[in-house]
């Protein structure tokens, strides 16, 4: 496991001890990944010294691997579809019996951007797991009030476009919202000019309404009409982990306390 290996790299750097000899043909390459990971760790372990996006300057255009939890419903199957709709460069799978570290190895080899992850309590959408590849970050958002693509409008449902979208990330202001805005923006491709499609992901008391949009302006550009083609949810983040979904011990580098007493006037 290649998490192992940079441990025992690390750990081999740290206290002086010889390289074990199963990792020599390696070693280079190790050294140079456990250095990156440093790096990353001292910029973005604390936010307050403000926010450094380096795990996505000149990072490839978006290309994100979307999956759910095991024994997926049909309606958490049905919202991934939709997801796969939202992102126009996603591509979806199974998630059968695979575990983390299989999923985040296949994301590596296949070179994709993102591995986003549903989740779901009793039917519902609960959860999405965004992890950066190949070093992370890796965001964990709840997920309230899904509103799947056909219950949106009863009639005339608009085609989702196959357009890369405009984002429009409104009201993420603190080091953590601008944190946050980066992760969202990253899983969308970079559109054309008169694309006529958008994404909004608008943040409101620390909940971020999803909405799906396309326009068209059949009398100019003051006659704008907008087709809400879904889904719609909301999200809330609760942690952000410097590594990749499948690494356990990865640092924490916010997390939100929900029972501490000044939480519900706290505006995050």
């Amino acid at each position: 496991m290649l998490y192992e290996k940079k441990r025992k790299i690390r750990e081999c750097l740290e206290e002086g001890k010889p390289i074990p000899t199963e990792l020599k043909r390696e070693e280079e390459r190790l050294r140079k990944e456990v250095e990156l990971e440093d790096i990353n760790t001292r910029e973005y372990g604390n936010l307050e010294k403000g926010v450094n996006d380096d795990e996505y300057k000149n990072a490839p255009e978006a290309k994100i691997l979307l999956t759910t939890s095991r024994d997926a419903s049909s309606r958490l199957l049905q919202f991934c579809k939709e997801l796969k709709l939202l992102f126009p460069t996603s591509s979806r799978i199974n998630r059968g019996s695979q575990i983390l570290p299989d999923l985040v190895e296949l994301g590596k080899t296949s070179e994709f951007t993102d591995v986003v992850i549903v989740h779901e309590h009793r039917g519902e959408p609960d959860g999405l797991v965004v992890s950066h590849l190949p070093f992370g970050p890796t965001a964990y958002f709840g997920i309230s009030d899904a509103v799947m693509r056909h219950d949106v409008k009863d009639a005339n449902l608009p085609k989702v476009s196959e357009q890369f979208p405009h984002i429009i990330c409104e009201n993420f202001t603190s080091e953590l919202g601008k944190r946050t805005a980066n992760i969202l923006r990253h899983l969308f491709p970079r559109p054309k000019e008169k694309s006529k499609r958008v994404v909004t992901f608008a943040n409101s008391v620390d909940f971020i309404s999803v909405r799906h949009h396309t326009y068209d302006m059949p009398k100019g550009p003051k006659s704008l009409h907008l087709n809400e083609i879904g889904p719609r949810f909301e999200l809330r983040l609760y942690q952000l982990k410097l590594g990749t979904v499948d690494q356990d011990d990865a640092d924490i580098e916010w997390s939100l306390r929900p029972f501490m007493r000044s939480a519900k006037k706290r505006r995050l």
